[in-house]
């Protein structure tokens, strides 16, 4: 029995999902931490959902559909970020707003097409029908997300702590956001082919709630973020080989199962400490 389950990672496709998994795990773990942080889990909704028209104008066009959703993506996010910084309505309600408008375009634009594109692969992914190429396109996308958010963490932690200090010294705040939001674009488009459109979310959102469940400090917190993006890519691409499920949901499902664990744990720690905690009287008469 262990021989035949060893025996399926011999196998190309399995061994080509794990690798795009294990890719796409990190990077979207690294920025997880960021957009939790700033308080923008919505802004990867948003964005991953205005991704659909872009694909289908793209294939319209002759063009690559990777093209396209880039394009879709950058232009949400510009502009959620322009009208909320120049109107009285909330960020949240401008990303809702676009994000389900965007959508409701891209749907309606792929029904009046013929195509043999499916659908179900645009939003959910084929991550078991990737090529080595594609593998290599985003291990090179992998590297350059994971490398400019590093190397710009410090800025972007002042930012989204105290975005009034990080002007006061002298920080590109606007260039920093911006760029934030293109980093956020160019991973929801990598992880496409992989988790879809609609998945992808789950990967930008859990490991960073995971790790500021369980850690005080930004370092720990990254390093627990890609720990369980990794475990629950590569868990739940090997799970969804024995139950025969689809990988790409699986691995959210795990992703939720290591989410509730950190809750029970952070509840659990949070708790002792209270419990813990010195009782202090007061001597006010």
């Amino acid at each position: 029995m262990s021989e035949s389950w060893l025996g399926l990672f011999a196998i190309d496709f399995v061994q080509q999902a794990i690798a795009a998994a294990i890719l796409l795990a990190i990077p979207t773990a690294i920025l997880s931490c960021f957009l939790v942080l700033r308080g923008w889990a919505l802004m990867g909704d948003a964005v991953s959902h205005a991704v659909l028209p872009g694909v289908v104008l793209a294939y319209i066009a002759g063009l690559p559909i990777v093209f396209g959703a880039f394009v879709a993506g950058m232009v949400c996010a510009l502009a959620t970020g322009y009208i909320a910084e120049n109107c009285r309505v909330k960020r949240d309600t401008v990303m809702g707003v676009i994000f389900s408008g965007m959508f409701g375009l891209g749907i309606v634009l792929f029904s009046l097409i013929e195509t043999d594109l499916h659908l179900d692969h645009i939003l959910f992914g084929d991550i078991l029908g990737l090529v080595w190429p594609d593998i290599w396109q985003m291990a090179i996308v992998a590297l350059s997300i994971t490398a400019a958010v590093l190397v710009c963490r410090r800025d972007l932690l002042v930012c989204a702590f105290d975005p009034l200090h990080a002007r006061t010294i002298g920080l590109n705040v606007r260039f920093l956001h911006y760029g934030l939001l293109v980093v956020l674009s160019v991973a929801i488009v990598a992880g496409l082919k992989a988790v879809g459109l609609i998945l992808v979310i789950a990967m930008l959102i859990a490991p960073g709630a995971i790790g500021h469940l369980l850690c005080d400090r930004f370092e720990d917190m990254l390093s627990v973020a890609i720990v369980s993006a990794v475990l629950a890519a590569v868990g739940g691409v090997t799970l969804s080989l024995f139950i025969g499920s689809a990988p790409a949901p699986t691995i959210v499902v795990v992703l939720m199962a290591l989410f509730i664990v950190a809750l029970a744990v952070s509840m659990r720690r949070d708790g002792s400490r209270r419990e813990s905690a010195p009782v202090t009287l007061s001597t006010e008469n």
